[in-house]
């Protein structure tokens, strides 16, 4: 509850974590002037200017100039309700574009620990949508002390943006040889299907580590029981990933 007196400048500065030179500005400018003096002509604040303090605050933190805000805070249709409704809608799309700059940066924290060295703007060129760093921090917990895990590091910081160019062609080449062999019919363990499994794995080895079959059909594992690794292939066709699951573990137990 407020002071009967209203609140000073200096405890309004304190509980809205603002200065004092701040508020005299609001005050001087017409934005936000105090509603009461005291005796001795100091400023003092009510509880509704307190609320009209956390709008101009509120918008403020979304990049609205004082001007703008001083317009839409004082035009003479809008009312409370509305004013609270447009509020919340850009706190809403301030709070949506936060969250794709949280994401960004995750996805570039993941790339650095799979030592992509790619800017965001060659990341966003090369893999479009999707996210190169898909469970780097999982496969690093899964196999960062493996020699497999090392030579990929040691690889990929070598690569540039061409080398990821070709990486990102051949890897759409492959699903979509995948998803041709699916489309046709062609059984996962028959040997259609096995030849772009050994492709598959041909191409990580030439590319990452050293794949092995049994290694590779470890890594088919993950195909069917994430399923963020679910919607990546099934994003090119349904049920692609329990085709390429089939398809490399068979190609594994080919090669004993």
């Amino acid at each position: 509850m407020a002071p009967r007196s209203g609140y000073t400048v200096g405890a309004v500065a304190r509980l809205a974590r603002v200065t004092v030179r701040a508020l005299h500005h609001y005050d001087e400018t017409g934005l936000l002037r105090p509603s009461g003096r005291t005796p001795s002509g100091y400023r003092t604040y009510s509880r509704a200017d307190l609320e009209r303090l956390q709008r101009i605050l509120c918008y403020r933190q979304l990049g609205l100039p004082l001007r703008a805000i001083g317009a839409f805070l004082d035009a003479p249709a809008a009312d409370r309700m509305d004013q609270l409704a447009r509020q919340r809608q850009l706190l809403g799309a301030r709070i949506e574009e936060l969250g794709r700059m949280l994401e960004t940066v995750d996805k570039m924290m993941e790339a650095h620990r799979m030592g992509l060295t790619l800017d965001p703007g060659e990341m966003l060129e090369v893999f479009g949508d999707d996210d190169p760093a898909l469970h780097a921090a999982e496969a690093e917990s899964r196999w960062g002390t493996t020699d497999a895990w090392a030579d990929s590091r040691r690889r990929t910081a070598r690569y540039g943006k061409p080398d990821w160019l070709r990486i990102r062609a051949e890897w759409d080449e492959i699903c979509l040889r995948y998803a041709k062999a699916q489309a046709a019919g062609a059984v996962a363990a028959g040997a259609d299907a096995v030849a772009v499994a050994e492709a598959h794995r041909q191409y990580l080895t030439r590319w990452f580590y050293p794949c092995s079959p049994p290694m590779h059909a470890r890594l088919a594992e993950l195909y069917v029981s994430d399923a963020r690794f679910a919607d990546h292939f099934d994003r090119r066709a349904a049920g692609l990933n329990t085709y390429i699951h089939d398809a490399i573990c068979a190609n594994a137990a080919a090669r004993g």
